[in-house]
């Protein structure tokens, strides 16, 4: 008899369906599993076998091939093990073939019998409704988390005699899709931030920049000396950025699940955006993602939200310059001889912060520098030409001064996090209701096309920015990112047009390359 149940796996942050296939017959007894296992899927014989066993449903001494289908995808993780038991059970005339009809199966089994969470169900069930299936079988733990696809009746069992019941006598009920997104979200959207921008004292002027990439996603990079403020600084980022609407909430939560790291059992969705800040010693392909089993990698964990990159050159340069191509486009395509070719999606607001130097005080009026000339020409060009070109805004952070630290003084140092992101939403949401038809959300999307339409300027702007573009010897890449960037100026000033001022402070934002790499 030949049984088959409707299984899935992951291409990327996208689901694959996958027919698992299971033949029983005469012949010597033979457990076979074909269509391109891994080798995790090739250990499911023996999970299954002995979950069946240790449920009471032993196999019957026959000949069993297990296909799954297309042959051509290759299948890896434990996620098979449960609709290869339940095919099993078909075949075996314990479950009725047309029970399982329709129905979407994945989960990993212990050896007694017990279902464990997998990870990727969010992406796996997101397409399964327009594909004709109305119902899902998860694990227990990733209930919630399938249960985010509108449309789709989950079930949840919690054993392989528990699905047995569930076909039988004894349907399981439903798992209750949540009321509203806020009871689905993991943390208020503030607390979860790692410091509130009041409790960096003095530095006004990194404040503002840091308010400015929030309210347009630019990239930003910080240079100072130690013990400046911009770690601290940089941990504020995700405090004052718009809230993830719940279309963005859905695409990191996909991620992560593919990643495995949904760390709320019940699969809930984030408020607060992504906040990834890799080791200086994370390799290339754990930045950019994949892997003889492709997985996101730094980039598209910090899908929406904010890669921070501190100590900047001390990464390795082939991760660094491998930033470039995604940084421009949003995602990332990984391409591997022994895996699929697969995209991530990897839209990120980089965050980076660096010395001015290898003793960390070139430049410093307050201590002096112990560098060579060399040294500091060594450092500073790790960073490279192409990758700085792409860094929007540039700022220089100073050494803080007693009078902005002093215990003594009871002045608190500004703006809460709460009050700087009500301006940066109020700019987000302008924008988003000004591209609306043109496909993109934010000012650093932006086209040259769109540029064009949206960032007109007036004749003493172009002047004022001819003799920027000449003078600092600009690139046509870095003439367009002034114009976005005064355009979110004017943007959290409320300003349909870009002025002289919002254009003079998007220049000085590039000043940092020519101060310290020319």
């Amino acid at each position: 008899m030949i049984a088959k149940i409707v299984s899935g796996t992951i291409s990327g942050v996208e689901g694959r369906i996958v027919d698992v296939e299971v033949d029983m017959g005469p012949g010597l007894p033979y457990f076979e599993i074909v269509g391109l296992p891994g080798s995790s899927v090739k250990e499911s014989r023996e999970r299954v076998r002995a979950a069946l066993k240790n449920s009471g449903y032993a196999l019957p001494p026959k000949r069993v091939t297990i296909n799954l289908a297309p042959a051509d995808i290759r299948k890896e993780g434990p996620s098979f093990d449960l609709p290869i038991a339940a095919g099993l059970l078909v075949a075996m005339g314990i479950i009725a073939q047309e029970k399982v009809d329709g129905s979407f199966i994945t989960g990993e089994l212990s050896l007694d019998g017990a279902i464990r969470p997998v990870s990727g169900v969010l992406p796996m069930s997101a397409g399964l409704v327009e594909q004709g299936i109305s119902s899902c079988i998860v694990p227990y733990e990733n209930a919630q988390e399938a249960s985010l696809v509108e449309g789709l009746s989950v079930f949840a069992p919690g054993s392989l005699a528990e699905l047995v019941a569930h076909f039988a006598e004894a349907p399981l009920a439903p798992e209750r899709r949540a009321a509203s997104w806020d009871s689905l979200s993991v943390t208020d959207p503030i607390s979860a931030v790692l410091r509130d921008i009041s409790e960096v004292k003095g530095q006004e002027n990194a404040k503002r920049a840091l308010e400015i990439a929030a309210a347009g996603g630019h990239n930003m990079l910080m240079l100072g000396p130690p013990g400046s403020g911009k770690t601290m600084l940089a941990g504020c980022m995700t405090g004052i950025m718009p809230e993830l609407s719940f279309d963005e909430a859905i695409e990191v939560s996909k991620i992560y699940s593919v990643a495995g790291l949904m760390k709320d059992k019940r699969g809930a969705v984030p408020h607060s955006r992504p906040f990834r800040a890799p080791h200086h010693s994370t390799s290339y392909a754990a930045m950019i993602g994949g892997g003889r089993g492709p997985r996101p990698g730094e980039i598209s964990l910090a899908h929406n939200g904010v890669l921070f990159l501190d100590e900047l050159p001390e990464f390795a340069r082939n991760a660094l310059e491998a930033l470039r191509q995604p940084m421009e486009a949003g995602e990332v395509i990984v391409s591997r001889v022994s895996a699929p070719v697969v995209t991530y999606p990897a839209s990120f607001c980089l965050l980076a912060a660096m010395n001015p130097c290898p003793c960390g005080y070139y430049g410093s009026a307050s201590n002096k520098c112990t560098c060579t000339d060399g040294e500091i020409s060594k450092y500073l060009n790790k960073i490279s030409g192409p990758l700085l070109d792409r860094i929007d805004i540039q700022v220089e952070v100073q050494s803080v001064r007693y009078s902005d630290i002093d215990l003594a003084d009871d002045a608190s140092g500004g703006e809460a996090s709460r009050d700087v992101r009500e301006r940066v939403a109020a700019a987000a949401q302008l924008q988003r209701r000004r591209y609306r038809n043109d496909g993109v959300a934010k000012n650093a999307q932006l086209s040259p096309a769109h540029i064009q339409k949206y960032c007109r300027i007036g004749r003493g702007e172009r002047e004022m920015l001819k003799i920027a573009f000449e003078s600092m010897n600009l690139s046509g890449r870095a003439y367009h990112k002034i114009l976005k960037l005064a355009r979110t100026i004017a943007d959290l000033a409320g300003r349909e047009n870009i002025l002289i001022e919002d254009l003079a402070e998007a220049i000085a934002y590039r000043t940092l390359d020519r101060k310290f790499w020319r």
